[in-house]
């Protein structure tokens, strides 16, 4: 690939007019010195966005956006820098640069291939129209195919003759090295005569940049073919595994439209969606998503939607573009899935019921985590605590294979949240101030393993001081002993900080042992020290009321952290959720007149706001403890339905 230097870009520029070149996307009319529209990165009614020839830029003052004619194609047309700049040089009639005599041998052999394939379509579509291909054209237009979209995808015929496409482009002056290197001839591997590999077949043309014909895909009309389609084999310019069927169209109409790019399994279904006003739609090549496909979908549309037949082997295909999909995932960038009727493609789709009817299987795609959800909880029994656990097991080994540690830390919560739910009841009874009462945890955010035990006198002296101290006390643990993070998982997981540095450090924390399950407390304490987190380690490590904590110490045994941790995330959760849902409450149902109520939840609420600093802090903690606690007594007796409705 040609190395572009600031020189040849600089020339580039120079010859093409900013307002040129954005004025094909954005209706632009002068103002002065300058040309000006509506923005096309926003909705906007009054124009916001500038063209400046002189100074060879836009900007657009509604979105921020600013740049040169090379990054407006990026950003409006999804294209990637080289083909930015491929198009542009186009434009511009400036020959691309080669580095060496053998990338300059490289590019004149791919012209002579990709002439020859242009040459070929020309051909295939010339026969359609002719005697010999009545019956393609038949077959076509019994498939609701319209000569708008035959005109639109090049579609042509390859007749039955052995030669007839080898003597038509042999005379154009084509060599059969040329056309063996191109794919339209194969050379049988006996030596003898050269001939056609397509024959009497519907032949789509498949294209490259710049919507350069590069190879082919045939669908046979013998019923006896051995094969229903049969594409180009690998080229120097064609490699299936890194080309998608109409990608260039699609990404521009997308990128206009503001969607995402619909990704469907072959040639008919891309021409039936356009044919009904959906053009954003593409087609791998006969194969499964390969990484390369993933990164070109990802490069135009954030989230790519994937349609697939709901029966069992498009529910099959869907599963294993999860499995492809995975360790490439990043920040923002997925997979959707939209299953379609069974036995219907969308051909049969938006014949039936028009574009509404697809964007409407569209609209309702689910997400990539919950296919692998679906998929994992239906392949397996979970009537056992051993089943739960290797279900458990699995989807943690799954996680692991994202690279991402920012996804990979999500999907961690998000799997270990529906874990909890799956095989948790929805509400727990929690003991809360002597009061019994329904709270729905899924509601505030948290779950536990098991019901939460009120904390013991020496962790409430811990977690007295501050929300900081109790954060980092979990935190720290792991730290220390990233082998209990396996048992703490579904705590640690879950558990809603508020200090960002703490967050920060634990997700660090977490994607280490992730990617590395053997890692030891000095591995991680020296990753840790690498990263952002850095700061936030060093005070946890060095705080001096942490330290007096046994549970928290480097020597300490793996059941007492276990317990400390588990421990410690009760009382954090005890005084920074239950008590305030108590007072709440209580405020709530108790209306003026009833003191009696009132003092309740005055009492409750210095209990949580006091400061536990010193130890007549704890006297004072007790008292209004004690206070609050009488007054639920009477509660108790008299007015606890109330309070459970």
């Amino acid at each position: 690939m040609a190395r572009f230097t600031p020189d040849f870009l600089d020339e580039l520029k120079s010859r093409l007019r900013p307002s040129d070149v954005i004025g094909r996307y954005v209706k632009l009319k002068k103002q002065g010195n300058e040309w000006a529209g509506l923005s096309p990165f926003t909705n906007e009614k009054t124009p916001s966005f500038f063209v400046n020839d002189q100074k060879g830029f836009y900007h657009c003052f509604s979105s921020g956006q600013h740049g040169d004619i090379i990054s407006f194609l990026q950003e409006t047309q999804k294209l990637s820098f080289h083909e930015a700049v491929e198009r542009l040089a186009e434009d511009a009639g400036l020959p691309l640069p080669v580095e060496t005599p053998a990338e300059a041998a490289r590019a004149e052999q791919a012209k002579g291939l990709a002439e020859a394939c242009a040459a070929a379509a020309a051909y295939f579509a010339n026969m359609l129209h002719r005697s010999d291909g009545r019956h393609a054209l038949d077959y076509l237009y019994n498939r609701q195919v319209s000569d708008a979209q035959i005109g639109k995808f090049q579609i042509g015929y390859a007749t039955n003759g052995r030669n007839a496409l080898k003597d038509y482009l042999t005379i154009k002056g084509f060599s059969d090295e040329t056309l063996i290197e191109a794919g339209l001839v194969i050379k049988p591997v006996d030596g003898s005569v050269s001939y056609d590999r397509f024959r009497n077949r519907v032949m789509f043309p498949i294209t490259g940049a710049r919507q350069r014909v590069i190879a082919f895909g045939g669908r046979a009309l013998d019923q006896n073919a051995r094969a229903k389609y049969l594409n180009s084999p690998e080229t120097p310019i064609f490699h299936k595994g890194s080309v998608l069927y109409n990608l260039d169209t699609a990404r521009s109409a997308a990128a206009k439209d503001d969607a995402s790019i619909i990704v469907c399994e072959g040639y008919m279904d891309v021409i039936a969606l356009w044919g009904a006003g959906i053009k954003n739609a593409v087609a791998p090549l006969g194969t499964a998503l390969t990484e390369d496909q993933l990164a070109l979908l990802w490069r135009s549309s954030d989230e790519p939607v994937l349609c697939f037949d709901g029966d069992k082997a498009g529910i099959g295909a869907a599963y294993r573009a999860v499995d492809r999909a995975m360790p490439l995932l990043k920040p923002g960038k997925s997979l959707s899935f939209a299953f379609l009727p069974d036995g219907e493609d969308p051909d049969d789709v938006v014949r039936a019921g028009g574009a509404s009817a697809m964007n409407t299987i569209v609209a309702d795609a689910e997400p990539l985590v919950n296919v692998l959800w679906d998929r994992e909880i239906q392949v397996r029994k979970l009537d056992t605590p051993e089943r739960r656990a290797a279900l458990r097991s699995h989807l943690r080994v799954l996680v692991k294979s994202i690279a991402d540690k920012d996804v990979r830390l999500a999907y961690g919560n998000e799997l270990g949240r529906r874990l909890d739910e799956q095989f948790q009841p929805p509400k727990r009874q929690y003991q809360s101030g002597g009061v019994g009462r329904n709270f729905d945890a899924r509601r505030q955010g948290f779950r536990f393993a098991k019901p939460p035990v009120r904390p013991t006198p020496d962790l409430k002296r811990l977690g007295g001081p501050s929300k900081w101290a109790r954060e980092a006390s979990v935190v720290l643990a792991i730290v220390n002993h990233p082998a209990a993070l396996e048992r703490l998982e579904s705590l640690i997981f879950e558990l809603d900080l508020t200090d960002a540095g703490l967050k920060t450090l634990l997700g660090e924390a977490i994607s280490a042992i992730s990617a590395d399950p053997g890692l030891d407390s000095q591995g991680l304490k020296s990753h840790l020290t690498q990263t952002g987190a850095a700061g936030s380690l060093e005070r946890v490590l060095n705080d001096p009321e942490l330290s007096k904590q046994s549970f928290l110490r480097p020597d300490a045994e793996i059941d007492e952290v276990v317990h400390g941790v588990s421990n410690s995330v009760a009382h954090h959760i005890f005084e920074s959720v239950l008590k305030k849902e108590v007072v709440r409450s209580a405020a709530n149902i108790f209306t003026d007149g009833e003191e009696e109520w009132k003092a309740a939840a005055i009492a409750r609420e210095e209990l949580i706001n006091r400061s536990k600093d010193d130890r007549s802090a704890e006297t004072s903690d007790e008292d209004s403890e004690s206070r609050f606690n009488s007054v639920l007594d009477q509660w108790k007796r008299t007015g606890a339905d109330k309070f459970n409705r």
